[in-house]
């Protein structure tokens, strides 16, 4: 998709659609993605929601430079290690009201609003106050991951199943639904801001879910919180720079992975071997992820060291001919994404999420909120950096990227999918510099996802490869276990969205196949 005044590209076209609403508005890019990211929470309830967080990188056109958001949560005062041992726990379920934290994402979008927006936040909630309140028509792949969720039971009380199972089911593709209790939440938001979330209606109804299911949410947790502004790191790959979020979130991954295939020469895109080494590069990175990215307010979290090249370049020595076994640390020592661009030069890339599938599972009354499960990103372990702890963040997943080549903000990028997100950035980023893709072929490519050890689930199994054969066999030749996803990992190789900025200022959106949306543009 080829635009000039204005671009919005995400996983539901009616969330695309009330982004560029708000730039014919006379809103800016930043509005844009507010308002398709708070649609996204009526129309991929699964996906994403007002009970989820969100993480936010901007190429700002006025401040001239690239600025991160954290709209992360935080864990409960009450939730200590010691409270989850007590309730003879060794680890944090995916789901239940233990597994939640504080919702980030409303303040977010306020914090980025009040910085950043042309338009009062009200403005750019009424696109979703307007699906919530006279429905919406469900879009077939939602349709699907919706009902099989429901069937695996991820909606786990009666307040979650009210507002999302119209009578007792899923509503299937075509079908209109509505959400009126997220309609009214929403509404509170619009006219009172992120305070009539935090301590308001919706706050209560939060304490209330969390006291009926013996979780640990109090009133204060939820006022206390607040988003953290936040420096991109950054790395260079064969000259393109490469940023993301610092930790919490898994973006350092992404870019140590890079730095790691950096050290290999382009293999050709027709080559069982660069798939090889892209998967090692990967599970070198995952070993440093599991062992030292945290909560940099409760952990010291050695970006510098890990992004350092020499310290790269020794890690690659350790990918061979054959799949790793195992890998250990090298130091001493469920999403939906989206994207905006403007006529001024605002580059927004913006994921939010609830984790897994509904998240927690744990609706709030009649609010249509559900909780996230992003404390099943904590470990239990007292000596881990990640280690549960009172108003720690946890573990993050969902990483936004950009490209930026000579100090200029280029591409912003992102694609969902829980672990598979730092390997996707991975393949979209060497698809488009290694091999000249342009950002819809390289969101098209095939892509695989490791699953640990040797194990690696790979979409196209029955390519033809230079080696001979298929690609599944030659990389099974390769000592990896080659899997197929199961039902249940529906959306394993994720979706994503990317916008480009042009020399001309021409901006080109791409929009993935694997999902139901679509890139929208403005040409005034």
């Amino acid at each position: 998709m080829l635009a000039r005044r204005g671009m919005v590209c995400s996983s539901v076209p009616i969330a695309a659609a009330a982004g560029v609403e708000m730039l014919r508005l006379g809103g800016n890019a930043i509005d844009a993605a507010i308002a398709a990211a708070a649609v996204l929470c009526v129309v991929e309830p699964m996906m994403t929601g007002v009970g989820g967080d969100a993480f936010v990188l901007l190429g700002s056109a006025a401040e001239g430079r690239v600025v991160g958001l954290n709209g992360s949560g935080r864990a409960p005062a009450g939730a200590s290690v010691d409270a989850y041992r007590a309730r003879g726990l060794g680890a944090i379920a995916p789901g239940g009201i233990l597994s939640a934290t504080v919702p980030g994402a409303v303040h977010a979008w306020e914090t980025l609003s009040r910085r950043f927006g042309a338009l009062p936040l009200a403005t750019s909630l009424e696109p979703a106050i307007r699906a919530a309140d006279g429905g919406f028509p469900v879009t077939e792949l939602v349709a699907h991951i919706w009902d099989l969720l429901q069937r695996l039971g991820a909606l786990r009380n009666d307040a979650a199943r009210a507002s999302w199972l119209a009578a007792g089911r899923a509503p299937r593709a075509g079908e209109w639904f509505r959400a009126p209790g997220l309609a009214r939440t929403l509404r509170q938001i619009a006219e009172g801001g992120a305070a009539a979330f935090y301590e308001g209606d919706a706050a209560r109804a939060i304490v209330a879910a969390s006291r009926e299911h013996d979780g640990f949410f109090e009133m204060d947790d939820l006022a206390r919180h607040t988003s953290t502004w936040a420096l991109p790191i950054a790395t260079t790959y064969r000259g393109v720079e490469v940023l993301e979020l610092p930790p919490n979130g898994q973006g350092l991954a992404a870019l140590q992975a890079l730095n790691i295939l950096e050290c290999f020469d382009p293999a050709p895109p027709s080559s069982a071997l660069g798939w090889h080494r892209r998967i090692e590069a990967v599970k070198v990175a995952f070993a440093d992820r599991a062992a030292y990215i945290a909560d940099p307010e409760h952990a010291q979290v050695p970006v510098e060291a890990l992004l350092d090249k020499g310290y790269a370049r020794r890690r690659a020595a350790l990918i061979g001919e054959r799949a790793l076994e195992g890998v250990a640390a090298g130091l001493e020592s469920d999403t939906t994404y989206l994207c905006a661009a403007d006529e001024h030069g605002n580059l927004v890339s913006l994921i939010q999420s609830l984790f897994t599938g509904f998240g927690s599972g744990i609706g709030c009354g009649d609010t249509g909120i559900v909780l996230q499960s992003r404390g099943a990103g904590f470990v239990l372990e007292p000596d881990h950096p990640n280690c549960i702890a009172p108003n720690k963040r946890p573990f993050h997943t969902i990483i936004p990227g950009m490209l930026r080549r000579d100090g200029r903000p280029q591409l912003a990028f992102g694609l969902m999918g829980g672990d598979v997100q730092p390997q996707s950035h991975l393949n979209f980023v060497a698809n488009l510099v290694d091999h000249g893709l342009n950002p819809q072929e390289a969101i098209d490519r095939p892509r695989f996802r490791f699953q640990g050890e040797r194990q690696v689930a790979i979409e196209a199994p029955q390519l033809r490869v230079d080696e001979g054969g298929t690609l599944g066999d030659a990389l099974a030749a390769r000592g990896h276990t080659v899997i197929a996803p199961g039902e249940a990992m529906a959306d394993v190789f994720g979706g994503g969205q990317a916008i480009a900025i042009e020399d001309d200022g021409t901006l080109v959106g791409a929009s993935d196949r694997r999902k139901d949306g679509c890139a929208m543009g403005w040409w005034g």
